[in-house]
């Protein structure tokens, strides 16, 4: 195919082609000369430009396909645009001349098409260049136009269309012709003829304005014509065309009077109103020609005319825009209203009429009122309302009702739109909308009581502040008014439908509503016999209350069940003896009665069934069954009483039959039993009843369908953008569709659409839905012979009937057959014996060759089923035969449709495996059949059905994917585009071979890139197809081939063509292509490209708006703001719930990759989204923030700017698509933490700013963050409100701790304390709903906490929000709002105490760090002052409120310890709940408590450390505590207990409190357990330890402790982060001090009482007594050993002796641990160190070994080199350990001290082995680490430990060695280590080692002095060596010390300088003087009879000496530098480089 690539055709390698191949390579060749012609220079294409013209032109008599055609036209046209003109004219006569050519054979046409083709492209491209010879060509084509079949008549069009662009006004001559030409197309029999003519004639009225003057009318009439008959594109197509040229007529300037012949008038917007309504309630029947039967207002408007006058009403407003619309309102809107009035009787004049006509007003209400701005929408609900009191008062009910419904239904649509954005509107008093709607609901008709009721659902939905209220004034009313009927009916209604609210509002109701609607509906059940009147209106309303109360969930209906129960058990007699006497005795009236009650008892039990189904117990299974088998023989005696009592019982029947299915079908079939086969003999009878005349195919079958097979039929079956009118279409004119006032039980339930009004079917046809799926259940459960019988008689019941009633029982018949095989093969049930599958087999065969398609896609469905149930290779091969048979032998299209489809669903379910034998002569047939050009209708259904097999053969296909390719490429070339359900087909079978080739496409191969190529190609042909679902399978299979071969798909181009698709605004309602399946095709194909590539898709998206052509307006400026901004702006007008998801997350994903690089320009699409619709009120009060200067001018300008729409890339955005915006922000802030650190570090993002500009960081936009929180904190909208209040949280918790670099000591938050205030005020006003204040208190606690603020003044202001919570919460549960379940009072109360809680953990941190710095550090003044003014400030703030919070924090634990109780306690929970929750809602408080108890419980147990468990409070004493807090009214609630509980008491029950919650919690953790809770648990229990109260309750109770210390094992195991592990230690080695602490106690206590006694006999204290024995699970020791050995072990698992100890595992390099490793296993070592005070003597010797190895094994496995010789911290820690250990008291006890010396001794013997290489290894360890060690067991333990000789000579031995290290530094160290040695007191252990290493320590200094040192090291060496001698001389005896003195002063003298050497000696040098020179100052007087015999004995020291000092004494008067004189040689240079750094 590279080879098509080239300027002119390469015509050798096109010659050598097939046929199919040739007609490819010419489009490839096409496809690339068009991007090459404008890339390639004028004078280039100038040149080759003759060839190429002629290449062109043969190549239109070689017959090209649809989509070769438009492009060699295309091509044409650009190169003449490009090249010269002159051959032009050549080229145009040569078209025409083809074009008249009298050929009319089929293999001319194409050619005849193309030139038609060519001419459109030319004229378009060239325009008025061709201006003269346009009349000629036009009158040629209209010409040939008149012979012309349908594909020249659409192809004639549409290039009369673009014949029309190219010359705009200058074909005004030929206007009229073109009109009438098109006139007669737009009545096409062809529908695509007819969307080509209404495209000709939009083109057309931009220039022949007499469309919208003179001939309006009939423009109008003829487009109402085009709508009879018509499909869904003609109708969008038609109703544009009308809707625009309508809208033109309006806002048009009129040519002068001069130019045109008569003074046009100007048409008014109530004619062209006046117009359209014509349409609408007349149809095509025009104005005069009324006929007979329009005279009797028989005949009625088809439904397609009336749905498509909708549709162009809808395009007449969307095209005059928002801001006409409402200037327009009223207008329109009583216009709109008026069209369903009874003024207009055929619109209403039967039921289904009049559903159907409201649907279509509800449409063009919804879809107008839908696109305007929130405030538009408030002052339309304004309108509407008016419009309600106005039909209100209008006496003819009838007249009225369906205007009232429609104008209802918007009414609450628009609110549930708004949200709580509408609550100015509903506190509005003089429009009062809640009293109108009210008004209403007592109405007479029942449809308006619906719409009524529905319309306060919408608003309890949109504000749940007002549900409560709403529902209480509605129990209100319903009780005042229960003797008028139409109350009665009406406000019950209205309770339903407020109940429905209730699963929609998280805050729900206040629980005891449900006691107050059960007892009424019970009353109205019970007072429903006394009146006659009322009793049928009563009985429907107590039933309807209670199936509405079910909704409330089980939490409700549990406390009321009881009471359903025993009214469910009354509603039906109780024996069938009893049914019989009812029978005799009633009348017509007390039946209807009678059914209605016991329907409503079915729906209420079904309802129950559906929404509490935990509470379907056992027991209450049994309690609901005894009435079903009477209510089953009700069932069959329907019939007889019907018969009896004639028809006003026929609809109470359907009823009662319906709703008993319906519940049956909920039950499990076992519970009924008995009753199956009369229930089925009842559904064979409804189901083949002769009286349904009617076929409701598209209710039954569709869910019996497969998804993908429904794409088949007709489009009005998939989801578009107007499928709630186009569904009307679907029916049969006597169908209705669904509508509320068919059962009114469903307005309680939630609907299937999301939230549009429930849409109910008339009762027969729900009953046969209904019927269908019950028997697909109930015949899988029958036997088998019933089976057999009733399937038998189903089909016999098909052959006794005729004609249509056939048509309607088939189709029940086959619906309910296709339920019970899906049932079977979903429940994995068998089918049965043989004989049962032949009616199957029957049934099935006949509805497969059914004239109705969606009967035969139901019927291969069930035949693939049956193969699936039977799962019998050889029955499966029987049926493939069967199919086979047919498709060869049948000529028909039914046949051949339904059987192709057939064999496609067998290979769907049987997968491509099991049917491999099949697989080559289903391809085969298939294939021929899609090539049967005659019927279109074969050829899609055999290519889909191919699709099928495709894609379930998988990689057994690969042999056919050739042939098949190319039949699909030759397809796609050649069906005309008229044949869109072809092309959609072919899509789907490339798609599939997409799939089928996966990643193998990505290959090089020849065979692979020629699939690719193809591939490609096919894609690019269906992008240029006019059909929009085509255009979705053309971006499903590139989205495809991108997946599997991204390199290979041009991503510019296809985001270019997603682009344009997306953002066309020329198309309908301002959303982009008016097909719904296109847009969502888009969207997914966009998600899929930016997870990979955002920035490259966002960067093609700009471009392509750059370089875009004129024509192209996208509808969001994407130069501006981006396809992001394109999208948000698309995010805002879309309502398709699935679309929205896929705009979101796209825009999600194009952040998280882009976000940080572009951040500017993310936050200002953010902000301006948000700021698009800020109040003017808001932005004024932004403005007052306190900002810099500069900043005030940027408010100001939003105020200004909001009057010009153009400047605001966004306007008026609805608060959903804010509050995405605002969840954005969070996001970009959480992008910004993974990337670079100077996101949050405002110094280096300003410094990284200047260096270079384009850098940017999130600091730097603090201001905006700021501002854009609060816009959205001081919203109307409550979920805005919410996402504002988190972003301010997120922003406070992540730039809390940036310093402002201006103002050193402050934080950059600080100045912005105004504006968090000024956010978070609005939130605690008493109509705010619980959950915003309880957000708002979680941002005040961490604005506090987060200490941004120092000043108490500033801080009092937040702070004073948090006290007003908490004077409103103290009251308790009671307090609070009664707007709102019980639960959501404990979520406020528990959020406020929560915020205080953290507030006060923080203020006692301040306070504890700020007291310990204090000691330590001199601050300056000033900052003492203020730090300790804000810390202790922060405390005296929380001080003055603690007595009540902690009351109330000991309230809300003892609440959670209450509710975390398993259920087996229940019964001992206290009745009236706790403190904060309520009995009846502690499932839903639960969660609440879950989320905060954590924090409280910390406070707490703060709180009571700092009163160290003693209360200071007087009046919170004992007796006080008696309120909500006392843990006595846990279980026996007697006051007179709690009065006389002692102090030590209640401190006893808060200690197992807060203990008991923390233990209960931290030993199951749930896998959801916040590290924040577990954390503050921990932190609590330290809390609680750091007093010593508990620490002695916790010391003596040794089973509490070993319980708590096997709980933190736990926690240690489970959780891997480090600081809970850490924090679990510390609590540790808080029990280990608290058992020392109680066994010290002991001791003394029994040393006071036994001071006489001898001391031998003093019992033993402490773990392991006498014996020494540690019992696991007994013992404290032993527990803590147990954790520190996993902590140990886990950090460092060589010290694992079975690791270690088995071959293989070689000793180790010691490893430095990481910091947090560290940390830890340094906590464990100082536990272990701890635990030989806990034991007794005996004890301690049985742990001494364990800790001695661990301590040892810690120093051994982590003594690491590090540079300077420091220890690292794991090695200073088991030092720290050691030292503790061996200066225990026991090793001295008289009962251990042999056991520990012996230990200590192979200790200390183990440490010096780590020096004697095992095997070779271990060389690695650190000396230094060692010798300290060493040194601690010489200084701390027992002198006989040490000084055995072995040892004692081994230690000196180590000295030894080491000393003769080179390294300076180990020097330093050792001499470190020996002084402290040296100069132990006790000489047994301190001289041997004197003895040994002295004389290598004088031979060491001595050597320096011959070396020069050169650093400061070596002089620090000099230095320590100089301490050490000095040291001796003062430990030794008299005797020797004049030895040791003599010794040491030649040295000192030795490094002494005279004045010359002085002056240029290095500067270490000179320190050495100067040192040596201080220590004999020093030595000489302390020993100066020494000192002089030494200088006496040696003059050469003593003139050294003088010198020495007398040069010292110059040197201070002159510095001389010294650096130059370093390198002199000779004796100066060694006494050099010593003084540095004097």
């Amino acid at each position: 195919m590279e080879l098509a690539h080239s300027l002119l055709l390469n015509e050798e390698v096109y010659n050598q082609l097939g046929e199919v191949q040739k007609a490819e390579f010419i489009f490839d060749w096409l496809r690339y000369l068009e991007k090459l012609l404008l890339a390639t220079s004028r004078s280039d294409v100038k040149e080759k430009q003759k060839t190429l013209v002629e290449q062109l032109l043969s190549l239109l008599n070689s017959s090209p396909g649809p989509p070769t055609r438009k492009l060699l036209a295309k091509n044409l046209g650009i190169l003449y645009s490009i090249g010269d003109t002159f051959s032009v004219y050549e080229t145009i006569d040569k078209c025409n001349d083809l074009i008249r050519s009298k050929d009319d054979s089929p293999s001319y046409l194409p050619t005849k098409l193309a030139a038609v083709v060519c001419l459109g492209s030319l004229y378009k491209k060239l325009g008025r260049i061709l201006a003269n010879t346009f009349t000629d060509t036009v009158g040629n084509i209209l010409k040939a136009m008149k012979s012309a079949e349908s594909q020249g008549r659409y192809e004639i069009m549409l290039s009369l269309q673009n014949v029309l662009k190219g010359l705009g006004a200058a074909a005004t001559p030929c206007h009229r012709d073109i009109y009438k030409a098109a006139r007669s197309c737009l009545t096409d029999r062809s529908m695509a003829v007819r969307c080509a003519a209404a495209k000709c004639l939009l083109e057309l009225q931009n220039e022949a304005s007499f469309m919208w003057t003179t001939d309006l009318d009939s423009v109008a009439t003829l487009c109402f014509k085009s709508f009879e008959g018509s499909n869904y594109d003609v109708r969008i197509s038609v109703s544009k065309l009308l809707g625009t040229v309508l809208a033109k007529a309006i806002i048009s300037k009129h040519p002068g009077a001069a130019t045109s012949r008569q003074n046009v008038r100007r048409v008014s917007l109530e004619e062209v109103l006046e117009l359209l309504g014509t349409g609408f309630l007349r149809g095509s029947s025009g104005f005069l020609r009324v006929s007979g039967d329009m005279l009797k207002g028989t005949s009625s408007v088809s439904r397609d005319v009336r749905v498509g006058v909708t549709q162009a009403y809808v395009v007449f407003v969307s095209t005059l825009g928002g801001a006409w619309l409402e200037r327009n309102f009223a207008t329109f809107l009583s216009h709109v209203l008026s069209l369903v009035s009874q003024s207009h009787p055929k619109v209403t004049q039967t039921q289904i009429d009049a559903v159907c006509g409201r649907r279509c007003v509800s449409f063009i209400l919804r879809a107008t009122i839908g696109s305007l701005g929130e405030k538009a929408q408030v002052a339309a609900a304004k309108d509407i309302c008016q419009a309600v009191w106005k039909l209100k008062k209008v006496v003819d009910v009838a007249a009225s009702q369906h205007m009232l419904i429609c104008a209802l239904q918007e009414l609450g649509n628009l609110i549930h739109s708004l949200g709580t954005t509408a609550a100015p509107l509903l506190q509005d008093s003089s429009t009062g909308i809640l009293d109108s709607v009210i008004s209403v609901i007592v109405h007479p008709s029942v449809s308006v009581q619906l719409a009524a009721a529905w319309c306060l659902h919408c608003i309890a939905v949109a504000l749940p502040s007002y549900l409560t209220p709403l529902l209480d004034r509605c129990l209100e009313r319903l009780t005042v008014l229960k003797s008028s009927p139409e109350a009665v009916t009406g406000f019950s209604f209205a309770v339903a439908a407020l109940l429905g609210a209730v699963k929609h509002c998280p805050l729900g109701i206040p629980h005891g509503k449900g006691k107050i609607i059960m007892t009424l509906a019970e009353d109205l059940l019970c007072s429903a016999a006394q009146n006659s009147r009322l009793s049928a209106q009563r009985t429907q309303a107590g039933w309807l209350l209670i199936a509405a109360l079910m909704t409330l969930g089980s939490a409700v209906v549990s406390h009321h069940l009881a009471r359903v129960l025993l009214l469910w058990k009354c509603v039906f007699p109780v024996s069938p003896k009893d049914l019989e006497t009812e029978k005799s005795r009633g009348d017509s009236f007390t039946w209807q009665v009678t059914l209605e009650g016991r329907a409503g008892a079915l729906c209420a039990v079904k309802s129950f069934v559906s929404h509490c189904d935990d509470l379907l117990t056992e027991e209450v299974i049994q309690r609901l069954l005894p009435p079903l088998p009477c209510a089953v023989d009700l069932l069959t005696q329907l019939s007889s009483i019907l018969k009896t009592y004639g028809s006003p019982l026929k609809t109470p029947t359907l009823v009662y039959r319906q709703r008993l299915y319906e519940l049956l079908i909920l039950l499990p079939p076992e519970t009924y039993k008995g009753n199956l086969s009369a229930i089925l003999k009842e559904l064979a009878a409804d189901l083949t009843a002769p009286d349904i005349q009617v076929a409701a195919s598209t209710f039954l079958l569709p869910p019996l369908c497969h998804r993908d097979d429904l794409l088949l039929l007709s489009p009005l079956l998939q989801e578009t953008d107007h499928r709630f009118i186009e569904e009307q279409l679907l029916l049969c004119n006597g169908i209705a569709c669904g509508s509320l006032e068919y059962d009114p039980y469903s307005i309680y339930e939630k609907d299937v659409e999301g939230n549009s009004v429930p849409k109910p079917l008339p009762p027969t046809l729900s009953l046969i839905s209904s019927a269908v799926k019950l028997f697909g259940v109930l015949c899988a459960h029958v036997g088998e012979a019933q089976r057999l019988l009733i399937l038998e008689q189903l089909l016999d019941s098909i052959k006794h009937t005729k004609g249509a009633r056939q048509q309607v029982v088939q189709l029940h018949v086959v619906s309910s057959v296709s339920s019970f095989l899906k049932y079977v093969a979903g429940s994995k049930r068998n089918l049965g014996p043989e004989e049962i599958r032949r009616p199957v087999l029957a049934l099935v065969m006949g509805a497969l060759e059914s004239p109705s398609p969606l009967l035969r896609c139901a019927a291969a469905e069930a035949w693939a089923r049956l193969t699936q149930v039977v799962d019998d290779g050889t029955f499966t091969a029987a049926l493939a035969q069967v199919s086979f048979d047919k498709l060869k032998s049948a000529r028909d299209v039914v046949t051949r449709t339904g059987h192709s489809l057939a064999l496609g669903s067998l290979h769907r379910y049987l997968g491509g495996i099991s049917s491999s034998q099949h697989l080559n002569s289903c391809v085969g047939i298939l294939c021929a059949l899609s090539q049967d050009s005659t019927s279109p209708d074969v050829q899609t259904w055999a290519l889909h059905a191919l699709s099928l097999i495709i894609d379930s053969a998988g990689p057994l296909y690969h042999m056919h994917v050739e042939p098949t390719l190319s039949l699909i490429m030759m397809l796609l070339l050649n069906v005309p585009p008229t044949h869109a359900e072809v092309h959609q087909s072919l899509g789907r079978c490339l798609n599939a071979l997409i799939t089928t080739l996966g990643p193998e496409l990505q290959g090089n191969s020849t065979s692979v890139s020629t699939f690719r190529t193809s591939c490609l190609l096919g894609c690019a042909v269906m992008q240029d197809n006019p059909d929009c679902l085509v255009q979705a399978q053309a971006i499903s299979c590139l989205q495809q081939l991108h997946m599997f071969a991204p390199r290979h798909v041009n991503l510019s181009s296809l985001v270019s063509c997603l682009c344009e698709i997306l953002l066309d605004n020329s198309v309908l309602v301002n959303l982009c292509s008016p097909y719904l399946l296109l847009r969502r095709a888009v969207l997914a194909c966009l998600r899929q490209l930016v997870q990979r590539e955002a920035a490259e898709v966002s960067e093609h998206a700009v471009m392509l708006a750059k370089d875009s052509r004129e024509e192209l307006t996208p509808d969001a400026n994407i130069r501006e703001v981006g396809l992001e901004g394109a999208l948000l702006t698309l995010l805002d007008k879309e309502t398709d719930q699935r679309l929205c998801h896929d705009i979101k997350e796209t825009l999600n994903h194009m952040l998280t990759s882009m976000a940080v690089d572009k951040l500017s320009f993310w936050l200002k699409l953010c902000k301006d989204v948000l700021a698009a619709s800020a109040d003017f009120t808001t932005v004024t009060c932004v403005d007052t923030m306190q900002e810099e200067e500069g900043d005030k001018g940027d408010d100001a300008s939003v105020l200004t700017t909001r009057n010009d729409d153009r400047s605001h890339p966004f306007t008026n955005p609805r608060w959903p698509t804010r509050v995405f915006a605002a969840e954005c922000v969070c996001r970009i802030i959480n992008q910004c933490e993974n990337a670079h650190s100077a996101h949050f570090d405002i110094a280096l993002a300003q410094e990284m700013k200047k260096k270079d500009s384009r850098n940017d960081f999130l600091v730097l936009h603090l201001a905006d963050l700021i501002r854009m929180a609060f816009m959205a904190a001081t919203d109307h909208s409550d979920q805005l409100r919410l996402s504002g209040l988190e972003t301010l949280l997120v922003v406070i918790r992540r730039f809390a701790t940036i310093p402002e670099p201006e103002f050193p000591g402050h934080v950059i938050l600080e100045q912005y304390q105004a504006n968090v205030g000024a956010a978070l005020r609005p939130a605690f006003t008493s109509e705010t709903p619980p959950d915003v204040t309880a957000k708002a208190c979680q941002v005040c606690s961490a604005w506090i906490a987060s200490g941004v603020v120092s000043d108490l003044n500033d801080l009092r202001r937040v702070h004073q929000l948090l006290v007003s919570s908490l004077t409103k919460i103290q009251a308790g549960k009671e307090a609070l709002s009664h707007l709102y379940n019980e639960s959501a009072s404990t979520m406020e109360i528990l959020a406020v105490l929560k915020a205080w809680a953290e507030v006060y953990i923080i203020a006692v941190e301040r306070h504890k760090n700020h007291r310990q710095p204090l000691k330590t550090t001199t601050c300056s003044e000033e900052s003492v002052r203020n730090g300790s003014h804000s810390s202790d400030g922060l405390r005296d703030l929380v001080h003055t409120d603690l007595a009540t919070l902690s009351r109330l924090w000991l309230a809300a634990l003892q609440d959670f310890a209450l509710l975390t109780l398993p259920s087996e306690f229940a019964s001992q929970l206290p009745v009236e709940g706790g403190a904060f929750y309520t009995a009846e809602t502690s499932e839903n408080a639960k969660l609440h408590y879950y989320n905060s108890w954590a924090l409280i419980l910390h406070a707490t147990a703060l709180w009571l450390t700092s009163t160290g468990f003693v209360v200071a409070d007087p009046d919170e004493g004992a007796s006080n505590l008696s309120r909500p807090v006392t843990p006595t009214s846990m279980c026996q609630g007697s006051s007179s207990g709690a009065a006389v509980k002692s102090p030590e008491d209640v401190y006893t029950d808060r200690f197992h409190l807060i203990l008991g919650i923390s233990v209960e919690f931290l030993c199951s953790l749930r896998s959801d357990a916040t590290m924040e809770s577990i954390t503050a648990c921990l932190h609590a229990l330290q809390a609680l330890l750091d007093v010593p109260w508990p620490r002695s309750k916790i010391g003596s109770d040794q089973d509490l402790g070993i319980e708590l210390l096997n709980v933190l094992h736990r926690v240690i195991l489970t959780r891997e982060s480090p600081s809970i592990q850490l924090a679990s230690l510390e609590v540790v080695r808080q029990i280990i001090c608290a058992a020392q602490e109680h066994v010290k106690e002991k001791r003394r206590s029994a040393e006071v009482d036994d001071g006489a006694a001898e001391k031998e006999t003093l019992p033993e204290f402490g773990e392991g007594k006498d014996t020494g024995g540690l019992v696991p699970g007994k013992s404290l020791v032993f527990a803590t050993l147990e954790l520190c050995v996993c902590i140990l072990v886990r950090q460092l698992p060589e010290l694992n002796p079975k690791l270690t100890g088995s071959p293989g595992v070689k000793a180790t390099k010691p490893q430095m641990l990481s910091e947090d490793g560290s940390k830890l296993v340094s906590a464990a070592l100082v536990i272990l160190s701890e635990l030989p005070a806990v034991c007794s003597p005996e004890g301690s010797i049985s742990i001494l070994p364990t800790i001695l190895y661990l301590t040892i094994g810690v120093l051994r496995e982590t003594a690491v080199r590090l540079p300077g010789c420091q220890l690292s911290p794991t090695v200073a820690a088991s030092l720290q350990a050691l030292k503790g250990i061996l200066s225990s008291p026991m090793a001295r006890a008289e009962k251990s001290h042999a056991a520990w010396t012996d230990l200590l001794r192979s200790a200390l013997t183990t440490i010096l082995d780590c020096w004697d290489p095992v095997d070779g290894t271990h060389q690695e360890l650190d000396e230094i680490s060692l010798l300290t060690a060493i040194t601690v067991f010489i200084l701390s333990s027992s002198p006989e430990v040490t000084t055995i000789p072995c040892l004692q000579k081994r230690c000196i031995e180590k000295f030894k060695v080491t000393l003769e290290t080179k390294d300076p530094m180990v020097q330093i160290k050792i001499y470190q280590l020996l002084l402290s040695i040296f100069q132990y007191p006790n000489p047994a252990v301190s001289y041997p080692y004197i003895y040994s290493l002295v004389s290598s320590i004088v031979e060491k200094l001595q050597e320096i002095d011959k070396r020069k040192p050169e650093d400061t090291t070596e002089f620090q060496v000099f230095q320590e060596g100089v301490k050490v001698l000095e040291a001796l001389v003062t430990v030794a005896e008299e005797q020797h010390r004049a030895q040791l003195v003599a010794c040491l002063l030649p040295i000192l003298i030795s490094f002494l300088l005279d004045e010359n050497a002085l002056g240029s000696a290095t500067s270490i040098m000179r320190n050495l003087h100067d040192f040596a020179l201080q220590n004999l100052m020093h030595i000489g007087p302390q020993y100066s009879s020494v000192f002089k015999s030494v200088m006496a004995s040696s003059p050469a020291l003593k003139t050294r000496l003088e010198a020495a000092i007398k040069g010292n004494q110059e040197s201070v008067k002159v510095r001389i530098p010294t650096s130059k004189h370093t390198k002199h040689p000779g004796k100066n240079s060694s006494i050099q480089l010593k003084t540095n750094f004097l």
